[in-house]
């Protein structure tokens, strides 16, 4: 048994916080508050610490990470996170790995021949070598669509559509926790309303979740809102937006219009709910940027597309007309070839001073000598309303953090230190009991995810202890692949899986 002993225990739920001990006993906590522990337990004296349920990061995209060891999330106090989002998994396939792996590789940032042929071969996996943390897999549409429609942005035929609704199903029977959309990415941005229809019907009658990465967060976010809330409706399937942020200095009004819709629908009997990251900067791959026609049939056809040139004046045009944000505020964070990494950590207004060109030339030209194997960075949004989404009741915080062969973004280390530092303790944005149940209890609820998220006894004993005085993120934007400091123990499944 393991007795944390005279701690502040901030037990999920959002009540305030008390003094008290946790005792633990196998993989379940056993005894929460004030209570005379066994005289045989093993004890962490924890005066001066905050005790929580173990964090869980709703938002992630290291599918594959989490089956090779890295430390990124554990470090930071999360003992679960949730995979699969914005359309992107790593399954399913039917016989082409390598398809796959173009499609989610920008993202899902893997090394070797991976693939899997469906949910129950990655959970499997995941249970088997996933050892940090807990792995909750959702099913990404993007590579739903990849698997029986190849690059293609058309709409599915009727055998094509019966396949999806049959592995979505599959999936969602093997243990998949729900289902991602990124509508924003091509193949997904090819889906007809009556597409994404007959899928949701097949999540909402699993009881399952619906995350989505919607098709704009700037010009058309109220749109695309609009669009969610329908499809909700429609379908009875529960709704979470991801990564909410209104993009672009002159879409920030937005935002307070598109949290009272989410607001009103609530109170109408839809079921949605949001998250967004602790951080004014976003990062996606670069081809977000082009209009996602672009890439019709994959990464050859676009690059065919970027050197023709009448296409690539008309890319031209549509990239000015629907970039939000300045390119000054555009970085590039990764690339593949040895040639272009003086490029990481410049911004394409710089990267088109140094070719002497503008900058949806220098954006085109990295495309192309990297095979469209490049990253951004890029600010969006304004702190005003940062902090409205990190205070409202609606919403989950989450990293969205990702890998890259290069730089990432400073999120994949730091959000939950940045959250309870740098938010709560610093700028004094949330209490420490609501930033706390935004990271377990609420996300735990979202997901269906029994027995976690709070620290009561019969629950896992996934615990992190932190230091609300110290804890703080080390990782910037400059230099952004270090630990936090201030958690002092992480434990998962009453294993000690953290020690300063």
């Amino acid at each position: 048994m393991l007795l944390l002993r005279n701690g502040r225990i901030i037990n999920g739920t959002g009540e305030p916080s008390f003094d008290g001990s946790v005792l633990i006993d196998g993989e379940r906590i056993t005894e929460v508050g004030a209570f005379t522990p066994p005289n045989d337990c093993e004890t962490i004296d924890c005066s001066g610490l905050a005790i929580a349920p173990g964090f869980i990061d709703l938002h992630s995209h290291s599918d594959l990470q989490v089956l090779e060891g890295h430390t990124a999330k554990i470090d930071q106090g999360v003992t679960t996170e949730v995979v699969g989002n914005c359309g992107f998994s790593p399954y399913p396939y039917v016989s082409d790995k390598e398809a796959l792996r173009n499609y989610a590789n920008g993202i899902l940032c893997g090394d070797g021949e991976w693939g899997f042929a469906d949910a129950r071969e990655y959970l499997d996996e995941a249970n088997r070598r996933a050892n940090a943390t807990n792995v909750v897999s959702l099913l990404g549409h993007g590579s739903l669509r990849t698997a029986f429609m190849g690059g293609s942005q058309n709409p599915a035929t009727e055998s094509e559509m019966q396949r999806m609704e049959g592995a979505l199903d599959d999936a969602l029977s093997a243990g998949a926790a729900g289902f991602s959309t990124g509508l924003m990415y091509a193949p997904g941005s090819g889906a007809p309303r009556e597409e994404l229809v007959r899928l949701l019907k097949v999540v909402a009658r699993r009881g399952r979740v619906h995350a989505t990465h919607m098709r704009s967060y700037s010009w058309e976010l109220d749109e695309s809102v609009e669009e969610q809330l329908s499809l909700a409706r429609q379908t009875g399937a529960r709704l979470q937006i991801s990564h909410l942020q209104a993009v672009g200095q002159k879409n920030w009004a937005k935002q307070d219009r598109v949290l009272a819709r989410l607001e009103q629908a609530r109170l109408d009997g839809i079921d949605v709910e949001f998250d967004s990251y602790p951080y004014l900067a976003g990062s996606t791959v670069a081809t977000q940027l082009l209009p996602q026609s672009a890439l019709d049939g994959g990464t050859a056809a676009m690059l065919a597309r970027i050197a023709h040139s009448e296409t690539r004046a008309k890319l031209t045009e549509e990239i000015n007309a629907q970039t939000a944000q300045r390119w000054s505020d555009i970085y590039v964070t990764a690339v593949a070839t040895s040639g272009n990494q003086h490029f990481v950590g410049r911004t394409f207004q710089q990267a088109a001073e140094h070719w002497d060109t503008t900058p949806v030339e220098a954006l085109f030209r990295l495309l192309t000598e990297e095979e469209g194997k490049v990253n951004i960075l890029s600010f969006n949004q304004s702190e005003e309303n940062l902090r409205k989404l990190m205070m409202h009741p609606l919403g989950s915080v989450i990293s969205d953090g990702f890998y890259v062969k290069g730089r990432p973004h400073p999120r994949l280390y730091g959000t939950f230190a940045e959250l309870l530092g740098g938010l709560v303790r610093d700028k004094g944005w949330l209490t420490i009991e609501a930033a706390v149940q935004k990271v377990t209890a609420k996300p735990a609820a979202r997901m269906y995810l029994k027995e976690l998220g709070k620290l009561v006894p019969g629950y896992y004993a996934d615990v992190t202890v932190f230091n609300p005085s110290t804890i703080a993120s080390r990782a910037t934007y400059d230099d952004p692949c270090h630990p936090p400091i201030g958690i002092e123990h992480v434990i998962r499944r009453g294993k000690m899986f953290h020690r300063p």
